[in-house]
């Protein structure tokens, strides 16, 4: 963090209202005074004052690096101007979003020292790297940001619109390989994330060299059927604890390989080998039964669950307990489970007969007919024949966002005009609708209270792909549907992209009018799906 002031010389105005007895400094005067504000925190945290942090700055000509704690990388400074070493703590300051969030709002931070430099002498040049990726061998400063602005200049120009350029911001590298932020800036790298933005953001963009180094990476991790839903940020072990992760990989696979076809530089059978036995590994670890009550039934459908445990994208829970549990047959698994059978069916025929059984059986027994839509889980608690009619979003993945459409056109046609009208909102799909219990019309209050709120009614602008592409789909598919479909839901989405993240989208937004912006400002699957729907869906 950077604090700057303007020292020597008034401006016109405040020269005429002074006395008249001191004249305007001249311009060999003006001299522009940067200070450092430095912390050494992980993200999730806040920065206290603390005997422990170290000022110490060791100067080597443009260069000043700063160690502040051990553990923590140094932070480099290269300028042209001079550093004068004035050590001090700047206290208090508040963050009104942590403060309405609830969350501990007030900072400390470290300030080493002041760059100084003379503005009538040179243009000022002041860049800063982590120790590691600093730059050691460089005629000059000045040099060095020239290099710098001429590189970043050209990876502009590098993709073709300002969204593209947006999803190359959640490409990072962890180690040696490749992965996906899922938003910033308090996630990591989650695998259903990765899946889900993967098919927009590098896919659907054509930057398939990068789905594929994502894919192969994760190809490798794979255990008892299922992956990581996240890779801890501290080193810990990784988290399998989502069912669909494993599914969305899949589909991802599949629309790299289906996008592979068409670049033929792009073939390997060594990589479509390996992407190919990841998936049968997950489709039989699923159907022999793995982790959280996670196995094929004699239906040919997908159980999942177990108390204690969020499996779903529907993950919320306090102290423990779950918030929508949904333990026994959700409706999208479903939707995931059949269209990864079929993808995998193309493989192996071992996959077919399950799939033709599960299909048959999903219209069957997810549909009712009194209420004119999918339940949302069925076999609740593995209790055969118990059903959870709860009017949740789920139930578009039936009918849009996958390769498959699994209900008759007469029946995804009912499901998608009931979500049109009961879910719809111009940021995308509200998570619960405004007529069943716990309904929550704004994402507010503390941790707890948002917590318990985050699948009760808040919108998710990521859901605004699958629901486009169902709404397409039961129209025809036609140009004359994509066009309707272009002008009637996707313009609010591009106004949002200067209302928060500038030039992306938000986590989830408020379920009411304004639909104020919520989370994360910068969410990889919101930009990924509209991407998705731009290159893929809407063509």
């Amino acid at each position: 963090m950077l604090s700057w002031r303007i020292i020597g010389g008034r401006s016109s105005s405040d020269a005429n209202n002074a006395a008249g007895s001191q004249e305007l400094a001249p311009p060999s005067a003006v001299k522009l005074c940067v200070r450092l504000f430095l912390s050494g925190r992980d993200f999730h945290s806040t920065h206290h004052e603390n005997g422990a942090f170290r000022f110490d700055a060791d100067q080597n000509g443009e260069r000043v690096t700063f160690r502040s704690y051990d553990g923590v990388p140094a932070v480099v400074a290269y300028s042209n101007g001079h550093y004068s070493h004035e050590p001090t703590w700047y206290r208090n300051f508040l963050y009104a979003e942590e403060q309405a969030r609830g969350l501990d709002a007030v900072e400390d931070l470290a300030s080493p020292g002041i760059f100084e430099f003379s503005l009538s002498q040179k243009p000022a040049v002041l860049m800063l790297a982590a120790e590691g990726h600093a730059t050691t061998d460089i005629e000059s400063i000045e040099t060095r940001y020239a290099q710098v602005r001429t590189i970043e200049e050209a990876r502009r120009k590098y993709f073709s619109t300002p969204l593209e350029r947006a999803a190359d911001a959640y490409l990072v590298k962890r180690g040696k390989r490749k992965t996906l932020i899922a938003g910033y800036p308090w996630f990591g790298d989650w695998g259903r994330d990765t899946f889900i933005a993967i098919r927009g953001l590098c896919i659907a963009t054509g930057h398939l060299e990068d789905a594929r180094d994502i894919l192969l990476a994760w190809a490798g991790v794979v255990s008892q059927g299922m992956l990581p839903n996240r890779f801890p940020d501290s080193g810990e072990q990784p988290e399998f604890n989502s069912v669909d992760a494993s599914l969305w990989y899949i589909i991802a696979v599949n629309d790299y390989l289906l996008a592979a076809k068409k670049q033929p530089t792009l073939t390997d059978d060594c990589h479509t080998k390996k992407l190919r036995a990841a998936v049968e590994a997950i489709l039989a670890g699923f159907n022999e039964g793995t982790r959280f009550g996670i196995r094929a039934n004699r239906d040919g459908l997908l159980s999942a669950g177990e108390h204690g445990q969020q499996l779903t994208w529907m993950d919320a829970r306090i102290d423990g307990r779950e918030i929508t549990p949904r333990i026994g047959k959700p409706v999208e698994i479903q939707a995931l489970w059949l269209n990864a059978l079929a993808i995998g069916a193309k493989f192996s025929a071992r996959w077919r007969s399950l799939f033709d059984k599960g299909r048959a059986a999903f219209e069957e027994k997810f549909w009712n007919e009194n209420a004119g839509y999918l339940a949302d889980v069925i076999d609740c608690d593995h209790q055969p024949g118990t059903v959870d009619l709860t009017f949740r979003p789920n139930q578009i993945f039936a009918v849009g966002g996958l390769p498959l459409t699994l209900l008759s056109p007469d029946k995804a046609r009912r499901v998608v005009d009931a979500v049109e009208m009961l879910l719809l909102t111009p940021m995308g799909l509200r998570s619960l609708a405004s007529g069943e219990p716990g309904y929550a019309p704004h994402y507010q209050g503390g941790s707890r209270e948002r917590d318990a709120i985050y699948h009760q009614g808040t919108v998710w602008p990521w859901l605004i792909g699958p629901f486009v592409e169902a709404w397409v789909r039961v129209r025809g598919s036609t140009s004359e549907a994509k066009a309707e479909a272009r002008a009637k839901f996707l313009p609010p989405i591009y106004q949002h992209l200067n209302e928060a993240g500038l030039g992306h989208i938000s986590e989830i937004c408020d379920a009411e009018p304004p639909h104020t912006p919520r989370g994360c400002p910068f969410q990889a699957w919101s930009l990924g799906e509209l991407l998705r729907l731009e290159r893929s869906v809407l063509v």
